[in-house]
């Protein structure tokens, strides 16, 4: 088994790496001060670097690499900060994927391509105000009339709201219970009937817009169905895939954290020796150092067993349950070593701190990808409603 990458890959990072840090980090401070998502500039600017859709199909002008390479170019990306990634991060581990590997031909060739040029950016919606971690509790419905779907209902928790252009949304296409009649719709932004709520204002994820959508009789035909009743597996398929891409960006601000950290106490100097010479320091260095590479391997694990298929649930939610833990943890730490710099705002390293402990809610809390990797060590899901 080998575990280094290939020439290609490296040249892949390198070359992420320096345009990232060339061109990134103004437009990242920016963002972290005003709170918007990114300009339509940026994701024009990524489409022209092959950096949208880089696990697509090339015939809808994805890069048609494997997942592991769209790991390697989020990594570097988030390691500026999450919010000039997260276009990427839709483009090739979000909603993206379902449409791809699930949404019928006519779809794919219609909204793939506007993904991979910069010109569409899609968002997923699942939860809702009475369904979260209990998703398939969900109300939002889509009443099926000859060649449209009109859609009733309520989101929340979604990422890109009011800013993506369109919506994979999770919703009730049939009358059958629980999953059975669970499918999804794309419902494009400017839909009658389509609205949005206040935006929400988080401890972290800034310019990572959010926010309550409304339903109100939204008409959509029905060559917009991405999944029809039924196909709740499917899509929870493609969530896997997600995690894996939450892993990423959970490993990315842990990596960035200690990489300043350790440049940090190597510099600064304190009873006339710098930091690291302390063995106290050492041996919080080396914790950390052991967290990411464990993260990392469990990551590309995940994303390499899937190849050009979607990775099992048990493996990404290890992946991502363990990174999740291993970025609060690191982060934490990096802080604690910086002392007042790292606590100090004029430093990134508390904005680190606040967007890792974000991806361990995001996407299934922690607890619940626990439950996960249980119920596949015993081969059936467990019943979490009271009787």
């Amino acid at each position: 088994m080998d575990f280094s990458l290939s020439a290609e890959q490296q040249a892949l990072i390198d070359t992420t790496q320096k345009f990232a840090h060339a061109e990134l980090p103004a437009l990242a401070k920016e963002i972290e001060k005003t709170n918007t998502p990114p300009p339509r500039s940026l994701l024009k600017r990524y489409a022209e670097l092959g950096l949208m859709g880089v696990n697509l199909p090339a015939k809808y002008g994805g890069g048609e690499m494997s997942h592991l390479d769209a790991v390697l170019v989020l990594e570097e990306l988030a390691k500026i900060s999450c919010a000039v990634a997260f276009p990427v991060f839709e483009s090739s581990f979000g909603p993206a994927l379902a449409i791809a590997h699930f949404a019928p031909e006519e779809m794919r060739a219609r909204i793939l391509p506007k993904i991979c040029s910069g010109d569409m950016i899609v968002a997923v919606s699942m939860s809702e105000p009475q369904a979260g971690t209990a998703l398939t509790d969900l109300k939002t419905n889509g009443v099926i009339t000859q060649d449209k779907v009109i859609v009733n209902g309520t989101k929340r928790w979604c990422s890109g709201a009011g800013h993506a252009d369109a919506y994979v949304v999770y919703c009730r296409l049939s009358d059958a219970p629980g999953a059975k009649g669970i499918g999804a719709v794309l419902i494009e932004k400017e839909a009658s009937g389509f609205s949005f709520g206040a935006a929400e204002h988080h401890m972290g994820f800034r310019g990572i817009p959010s926010a309550d959508m409304f339903f109100d009789n939204v008409e959509i035909p029905t060559s917009n169905i991405v999944v029809p009743a039924g196909g709740f597996k499917q899509l929870m398929e493609a969530f896997d895939l997600e995690r894996c891409g939450n892993t990423t960006m959970s490993l990315a601000c842990a990596q960035s954290a200690f990489d300043t950290a350790l440049a940090y106490v190597q510099e600064r100097e304190q009873f006339g020796k710098p930091l690291v010479d302390f063995q106290a320091v050492q041996m919080s260095l080396a914790e950390m150092k052991m967290k990411l590479d464990g993260a990392r391997l469990l990551l590309y694990r995940a994303v390499v067993s899937a190849q050009n298929g979607l990775p099992s649930i048990a493996d990404s939610s290890i992946a991502k349950c363990y990174a999740n833990e291993m970025a609060r943890d690191v982060t934490g730490a990096a802080l604690q070593l910086m002392g007042g710099y790292g606590y100090s705002a004029a430093y990134p390293m508390e904005q680190k701190m606040r967007d890792a402990w974000g991806w361990g809610i995001a996407g299934g809390a922690i607890d619940v990808q626990k439950t996960n990797i249980a119920s596949a060590l015993v081969g059936r899901r467990f019943n979490q409603r009271a009787r």
